[in-house]
């Protein structure tokens, strides 16, 4: 028998699909399609990244501030996220590892230690801004003090992971769950609001208003494009697609891309209402663009309910998010160094930091901004090493990008660096 190349996989085939005349019967398309749903789910956790506080905070201040102008940001950012995402589901499927295991295989000591010392941080400041989100919602809906509204986050988060212990397809339920509230919440705001159909149009054209809303661009990339999900990504589908699922190759692609494309679609059009809801109610004079602001602001202008959902959406997305952050430290820390912890305690760990910064009352606007900002130093080490490794033949057998794959990421990573680049360089002298 011949040996299976490192980093491709045989093509499975369930056992009663042979026919003794050895050739394979056509599979009935309800049970396919059973089979096909089942495999789906990965995608709608690594979305909920994608709209959390940082986004809330991101996609208010950009509506408030300059309208539409920046509409077309969140959109190219959306749908950058869905190929990385892409690319990041496809390598834990073609190799069986998550994207930091295989970073440990594949590069020097020296490289992996600093690789997981800066995803480290990436989780600890992810878990900075969710738990300052949560707390915040908490205090727009019951006037809850931030340091109390932030212990409350971490109880309640450790019942969604124990959720995640028990069985993770319950783990992908309750996450979708606190998205499709989210997704609810704003799809309620963005249909009584007064769009006006020009200015909407007007904001998909590409343009910058200034160096301010440069920084509000590379805000909304940094905020959107989430290195601790490009990691996670690659372990879900890791643990979906691993076994006999009786499943062949294309079948498979087609799958993980209907995950990603529906689950970052959602995300996106939920960015998108958030923008387009502060835009049509938030920019005018006066207005804070923060989200308290923003929360007295929805209850002038579109009355209590449309407040009191942008605050629960804020609270669904806080908790969806750390839960999500906590379990993506989980897989940084196996990955990188073959090392588990029990996920309560590196959940009080990330506490620690978060607590730390609402017990010594700073601004949760400021502290959000620049969560996102030592954010945007961690995204090229998630993105270069899974553009690195999905174009190479020997890790990912028959599953290797095509060049064109390779030239779309390698374009997508060098603008959101570039970006965050900026972000940086523009964001540290305010702060």
């Amino acid at each position: 028998m011949n040996p299976v190349p490192r980093g491709s996989r045989p093509e499975p085939v369930a056992s009663d699909e042979v026919t003794r005349s050895g050739s394979l019967p056509v599979r009935p398309l309800g049970r396919m399609r059973q089979r096909m749903v089942g495999l789906m789910g990965p995608a709608f956790v690594a979305a909920v990244a994608y709209v959390d506080p940082g986004n809330f905070a991101t996609n208010v201040e950009s509506g408030a501030r300059f309208g539409f102008l920046l509409l077309w940001v969140v959109l190219s950012a959306n749908v950058v996220a869905m190929l990385l995402q892409y690319l990041s589901a496809k390598l834990g499927i073609a190799t069986g590892r998550s994207l930091p295991e295989l970073c440990r295989d594949h590069y020097p000591r020296p490289v992996v230690w600093a690789l997981w010392f800066q995803a480290e941080i990436v989780v600890i400041m992810t878990d900075l801004a969710e738990f300052i989100g949560g707390a915040v919602a908490l205090n727009l809906l019951f006037g809850m003090p931030m340091f109390q509204g932030g212990i409350l986050i971490a109880v309640a988060s450790f019942v969604v992971l124990a959720i995640r212990t028990a069985r993770h397809r319950r783990f992908e339920a309750a996450v979708t769950a606190l998205l499709a509230i989210v997704v609810g919440a704003f799809l309620y705001a963005t249909l009584n609001a007064d769009i006006p159909l020009g200015g909407l149009a007007a904001g998909l054209v590409p343009r910058f208003d200034g160096s301010a809303s440069l920084l509000l661009a590379a805000g909304i990339v940094g905020a959107t494009v989430m290195p601790h999900a490009v990691y996670l990504h690659s372990a879900l589908t890791q643990e979906r697609f691993e076994g006999d699922h009786g499943l062949h190759r294309d079948t498979l692609i087609r799958v993980q891309r209907m995950d990603v494309v529906l689950a970052m679609g959602v995300a996106g059009l939920v960015n998108m209402a958030m923008l387009v809801s502060a835009a049509s109610m938030l920019r005018r004079p006066g207005v804070e663009p923060t989200l308290h602001g923003a929360y007295a602001e929805f209850t002038q202008v579109s009355g209590a309910l449309t407040a009191m959902l942008f605050a629960i959406a804020l609270l669904a997305s806080g908790l969806a998010s750390s839960s999500v952050g906590v379990y993506a430290g989980q897989v940084v820390m196996q990955g990188f160094l073959r090392r588990r912890i029990p996920l309560p305690v590196r959940r009080l760990v990330a506490v620690v930091p978060a607590l730390a910064v609402l017990a010594f009352g700073v601004d949760p606007t400021h502290a959000l901004v620049l969560s996102q900002v030592v954010l945007s130093f961690g995204i090229p080490f998630a993105l270069i090493p899974l553009l690195l490794l999905t174009r190479r033949a020997d890790v990912m057998g028959d599953w290797v990008n095509r060049r064109a794959t390779t030239v779309a990421a390698g374009c997508a990573t060098a603008v959101i660096v570039a970006l965050n680049v900026v972000l940086v360089f523009l964001a540290l002298p305010s702060l």
